[in-house]
């Protein structure tokens, strides 16, 4: 099985690729070879060097070619330009996230045509994709039967890709199936452009000593989910049989990965009681209209259904979701961040 990853150097795709070199498998059939497509490679990686692994370096529109030079069995389209700069330039995002897209399918559909396997195809897309337009309200609870009305550009593209891949399928071109994603906290390394990055760095930035600002109020409810679950759901989605029984894929609908919903301020409570006040003190709430207008327009609680049916749950509590990440990344939390050893993890 040949597997391929856009965005494999980002931190989802290095996440997926990890789990999926330790598998060693997936649907059953032993992978051969797992393709890493990005725009950047970092030096001195070991995901380039395992022997399993093949890098396609570039824009991912130029390297189609490179990309499907062989048959792909599975493609996991994770690559993506993220909310706030597609907010701010609308170019970038449609060329990133709409076009790439389509050229991807288009590829993957050239394949088939040509009779090679029909590529079984994962797009990461976001909960970005709901939003409450004033003649249609978000209901309390959402799921994937709720009508999607983005209400930013990131969410109007992700949401026309999920009609593409869906298209796609019908006309029997790809296995398309779509996971809806999360919010993912808590992220490790460094900030990045996403009008939700906040959910990580306010948590991640104290516990490795420096400053932290929260540009919302605290009473902003959110829906939430660790790596390691958002890891799972992708790879599920993916190795997911088509059907209607139990543990199989039903429709064509999306499917939304659980969701695990908190307050800012209960986050922050975490922090304080997880690591202390003077930890939790690194944080400066100084709300940006900007910001609280992209991730306030997102839906806070979800109905897990389809997702359960398919063996995902949400986390446990935001309080798991932290002990989580400090077992996974010890080196990023600064000696003295936590009251004492085994605080976290005990």
């Amino acid at each position: 099985m040949r597997i391929v990853i856009t965005g494999g150097f980002g931190f989802l795709g290095q996440q997926v690729a990890e789990a999926l070199l330790k598998r060693r498998t997936l649907c059953g059939t032993t992978l051969d070879r797992l393709v890493l497509a990005d725009r950047f490679v970092p030096a001195g990686s070991s995901l380039a060097a395992d022997p399993l692994v093949d890098v396609v370096q570039g824009d991912l529109s130029e390297r189609l070619d490179e990309i499907f030079a062989r048959p792909v069995d599975v493609l996991i389209h994770l690559a993506s330009a993220v909310s706030a700069e597609c907010e701010a330039d609308f170019d970038l995002g449609m060329g990133a996230n709409l076009d790439t897209t389509r050229a991807l399918l288009d590829a993957a559909r050239a394949q088939s045509a040509a009779g090679g396997p029909t590529p079984r195809v994962v797009f990461s897309s976001s909960v970005a994709v709901y939003g409450s337009d004033p003649a249609l309200p978000l209901p309390p609870v959402v799921g994937e039967s709720t009508l999607p009305t983005p209400q930013s550009s990131y969410g109007t593209q992700k949401r026309v890709c999920e009609m593409l891949v869906a298209e796609y399928t019908r006309k029997g071109f790809v296995d398309g199936r779509v996971a809806r994603l999360m919010t993912v906290s808590v992220r490790p390394g460094k900030p990045n452009a996403a009008a939700s990055g906040f959910l990580s760095g306010i948590i991640r930035e104290p516990l490795s000593g420096l400053p932290a600002t929260c540009p919302v109020g605290p009473e902003l409810r959110v829906a939430l989910a660790s790596p390691r679950r958002t890891v799972d759901g992708i790879l599920r989605i993916a190795e997911a049989e088509r059907g209607s029984g139990p543990g199989q894929l039903d429709g064509g609908l999306p499917v939304n990965l659980p969701a695990l919903t908190v307050t800012v301020a209960e986050m922050l409570a975490t922090l304080r009681r997880v690591a202390g006040d003077a930890v939790a003190d690194l944080v400066t709430v100084t709300p940006d209209p900007a910001v609280e207008a992209i991730v306030g327009s997102w839906p806070a609680a979800f109905d897990n259904a389809r997702a359960t049916a398919l063996g995902l749950a949400p986390d446990e509590n935001f309080e798991s979701v932290v002990r989580a990440y400090v077992a996974d990344h010890p080196d990023a939390v600064a000696p003295g961040s936590l009251p004492a050893p085994g605080a976290i993890g005990a």
